[in-house]
């Protein structure tokens, strides 16, 4: 069994309906959309590859990629992957896993590093705990063999985190104010402003939402600064989507210094089409999307370097909850945060909330 890239449409149509033979329509996991995969196909610096048996299914998938500035960030030249999935099958698993690091070896790359897609502030990720518990827009679901396999294969954890679950915001009687004080006097003293996204006007407002994004998380050991473009690719259908109550960011003096993203969760409604929002079940979705409005998923949130530990998180935090409530949402999950990420975790448990899953990449040198 070799790894062979994805050349035609009959081999992107078997890269993306392996995850059917893997995990049948099991609602725990949520496959990328196919418009996302066949955007990331028709990128050239991303190659899709598949792994065959000796009878030509396809067992295995994976990306095989390159980025200049994470390994800058890094310091090593990283062989990335990604979108990897495979059958629960040792030989199967071998053969993917040898041929990324053959792949690797041959670019002179210093480390394997993944499954990312196609960085890790972005999506990927392997989860190692909670796998009773569905995955959800955005985060990874996977089988409970697909840690060991990683491990056999001298792979290591790296980022290790958990993803968050606020499981019945609707119950918790105390206010908002009682869950994230702030003291409400500093709002004018301070010029402070809390804006709410706008559909119509989304185009706009990402602007100053990536001037935030890049600014909060640099220091980060993962994070890459995101491009205009990478953020149009990562927000493209956001607007059909938004509920304006849910992105929200805050101005000081003018100034944008603290922003947080929540999006209704159609989780399910992806894992039931197989990530197909072919133009009649973009249809359907906004149809019914009232039944969307149960479950939320915060995608990101921070607060800009020089204004941190200010407060200014809990005053969003304080109207985010407000609008969960009056939008009738019962859970908030959240994106996975690292564990040694405390002021995150910390916003979780204010609203009654716990781990989710285990959540890791993971990285092995190049012999």
């Amino acid at each position: 069994m070799k790894l062979e890239p994805v050349t035609d449409g009959r081999a992107l149509r078997e890269f993306i309906g392996v995850t059917d033979r893997i995990y049948g329509r099991d609602p725990r996991f949520v496959p990328p959309t196919r418009a996302a995969v066949r955007g990331w196909h028709a990128d050239p610096a991303v190659g899709l590859h598949v792994l065959r048996d000796g009878s030509g299914n396809v067992v295995a998938r994976t990306t095989l990629h390159a980025d200049d500035t994470f390994d800058a960030k890094l310091g090593r030249r990283m062989q990335l992957f990604g979108l990897t999935e495979f059958v629960d099958d040792p030989a199967v698993a071998a053969a993917l896993f040898d041929g990324i690091d053959a792949a690797a070896r041959r670019s002179g790359r210093d480390e394997v590093f993944g499954p990312v897609s196609l960085l890790p502030n972005q999506s990927g990720g392997v989860v190692t705990s909670g796998f009773a518990d569905r995955g959800f827009v955005d985060s990874a679901w996977n089988h409970p063999y697909y840690p060991a396999a990683y491990e056999r294969h001298g792979f290591e954890q790296r980022f290790r985190s958990d993803t968050w679950i606020c499981p019945d915001l609707q119950a918790d009687d105390r206010e908002a104010g009682e869950v994230f004080a702030f003291d409400d006097r500093r709002i004018a003293a301070e010029e402070l402003v809390v804006h709410r996204g706008r559909r119509r006007g989304l185009d706009r407002q990402l602007p100053l939402l990536r001037e935030m994004l890049n600014a909060s998380f640099a220091q980060l050991g993962y994070y890459t600064e995101i491009s205009a473009e990478q953020l149009r690719a990562a927000t493209d259908g956001l607007a059909f989507l938004l509920d304006e109550g849910l992105l929200l960011y805050l101005t000081k003096a003018g100034r944008p210094i603290a922003f947080v993203l929540c999006v209704p969760d159609i989780s399910e409604f992806l894992s039931a089409t197989g990530g197909n929002l072919h133009p009649a079940n973009q249809l359907r979705l906004l149809a019914t999307r009232g039944r969307y409005r149960r479950d939320a998923v915060l995608i990101i949130k921070g607060v800009v370097p020089d204004e941190q530990r200010k407060g200014y998180a809990q005053l969003l935090n304080r109207e985010l909850l407000r609008n969960l409530r009056a939008g009738g949402y019962r859970t908030l999950r959240s994106t996975w945060v690292e564990r040694t990420n405390n002021a995150s975790a910390a916003q979780y448990r204010a609203m009654g909330g716990r781990p989710l899953h285990g959540y890791t990449f993971y990285a092995k040198a190049v012999a």
